[in-house]
């Protein structure tokens, strides 16, 4: 499902126009600008991704109705949106439990060309 299709799900269940919901799923599917295949939901679509949601749209999201305006918690757009996607909710421990420990991860391999080398390099030589 592509995030327009997630918002308009959002504004079937909370309502109004699926344009309101449209950047929070449109962030929880930015990863799919990095990894084009369905392991881009390993950056967003967990738990953690849910509170990463409200840090960045606030708690909650302001529905405008005929008389009045409902708070819905972004939260739980963030939560459906994932549940739609998988099933289930995630956690970031659930995509790593199945994860390959390699050498660099743990800073084992060290680099061998010294910081002042490579900051050299990165300007375009020696100034």
């Amino acid at each position: 499902m592509n995030s327009f299709h997630h918002a308009q799900s959002s504004a079937r269940k909370w309502g109004g126009e699926p344009e309101l919901y449209l950047p929070i799923h449109d962030f929880i599917d930015s990863s799919k600008r990095i990894i084009g295949d369905s392991r881009h939901r390993s950056l967003y679509h967990h738990t953690e991704g849910t509170f990463l949601c409200e840090r960045i749209f606030g708690v909650t999201l302001d529905i405008p109705k005929a008389h009045s305006t409902s708070r819905i918690p972004v939260r739980l757009i963030a939560e459906r949106h994932i549940l739609e996607d998988l099933g289930w909710l995630p956690s970031p421990a659930d995509y790593i439990d199945g994860m390959v420990l390699k050498p660099w991860m743990s800073g084992s391999q060290r680099k061998t060309v010294p910081l002042s080398h490579l900051l050299l390099t990165a300007t375009g030589g020696n100034q």
